[in-house]
């Protein structure tokens, strides 16, 4: 299979790190100066990541291409995976170029982490072919992409798409109806408000809260998402018996849901709280620690992960 990956920045450099690992050729192109050296560097970065998570046979660096044309990128590839900035008027414009010289029968997937697919269709001639296909950093670990169709999106196209991914080892989870921010998220923007109401507020510093998710939730949610979470919290009546006994604290207002307003103050608790606690770390140090991480946890939750996790209903459309 021949992949396209349009934007080879640190989304795109982790889609080509992916689809090299599972033996796939892969042709990159990026208008940006210095483009080419950069990917080179970070997807050769990424590289011994994929490798402790195993490479297919014929896996290998020398299956990467890379070219400044978009159009000779494009129109030989089976997949195109669109991952220019977020915003919508520079996709429109892309994904026009990906749609007038790509094949008739290419699948094109958009990294988009919050428009809707629909709105990227509007300027399409082959509005059909499209998909959102959003990973989660750095793709090349982290196994989930959320598959989003549009309105014009067709069954046949949300199918085919499903199977490539997983073909390249992601669990696809299918996203019933398109809504700004899918379903991840849109979850982890909900505890990202709250985490800055509560610094803002003075209850607790940056690395206490995270503190909170390392040691506490982040522990559990590595196995088992909320709503398990909470089946196992109600003892031998499972969520049954939890909703009831704690059902009603859902009145109380434990959530601001509303974000806080970025004062000065707030932006200076947050950044000096990050810097504080990465020391003399780069940023470079801390993203190899977390992979390291990352790798190590995800071959323990699939020991632990539920035999049928990959099968998420993809193809109900409700």
């Amino acid at each position: 299979m021949k992949f396209a990956v349009v934007g080879t920045g640190v989304i795109g450099s982790g889609w080509i790190t992916r689809m090299l690992a599972h033996g796939h050729e892969v042709t990159a192109t990026d208008p940006g100066q210095g483009a080419e050296d950069a990917m080179i560097k970070q997807v050769s970065q990424n590289w011994p990541y994929a490798e402790q998570l195993g490479l297919a046979e014929n896996a290998s660096l020398d299956n990467l291409t890379f070219t400044s044309d978009l159009t000779e990128a494009v129109r030989d590839a089976d997949v195109i995976q669109e991952n220019v900035p977020e915003v919508e008027s520079i996709k429109q414009e892309v994904l026009q170029q990906i749609d007038q010289h790509a094949r008739p029968d290419a699948i094109i997937g958009s990294s988009t982490s919050g428009i809707k697919p629909s709105e990227l269709q509007q300027s399409l001639q082959h509005p059909e072919r499209l998909v959102v296909a959003h990973p989660f950093h750095p793709v090349y670990i982290l196994p989930l992409v959320e598959i989003v169709p549009g309105a014009d999106t067709s069954e046949e196209t949300l199918i085919r798409a499903e199977e490539v991914y997983e073909a390249i080892g992601m669990d696809v989870l299918h996203v019933r109806h398109e809504i700004e921010g899918h379903i991840a998220d849109r979850l982890m923007e909900a505890l990202w408000r709250e985490s800055l109401h509560i610094v803002n507020e003075g209850i607790a510093t940056t690395e206490e809260v995270d503190k909170a998710f390392t040691h506490g939730a982040g522990l559990r949610y590595a196995q088992y998402g909320p709503f398990m979470t909470f089946h196992l919290a109600g003892g031998e009546g499972g969520m049954r018996h939890m909703l009831k006994q704690f059902g009603p604290a859902l009145k109380k207002p434990w959530t601001k849901l509303e974000a806080p307003e970025l004062t000065e103050t707030l932006y200076e608790n947050v950044v000096t709280g990050c810097e504080t606690k990465a020391g003399t770390k780069t940023m470079s140090d801390l993203d190899q620690h977390r992979n390291e991480f990352l790798v190590k946890v995800r071959q323990l939750a699939q020991e632990y992960w539920p035999e049928d996790t990959p099968a998420m209903h993809k193809r109900v459309r409700v």
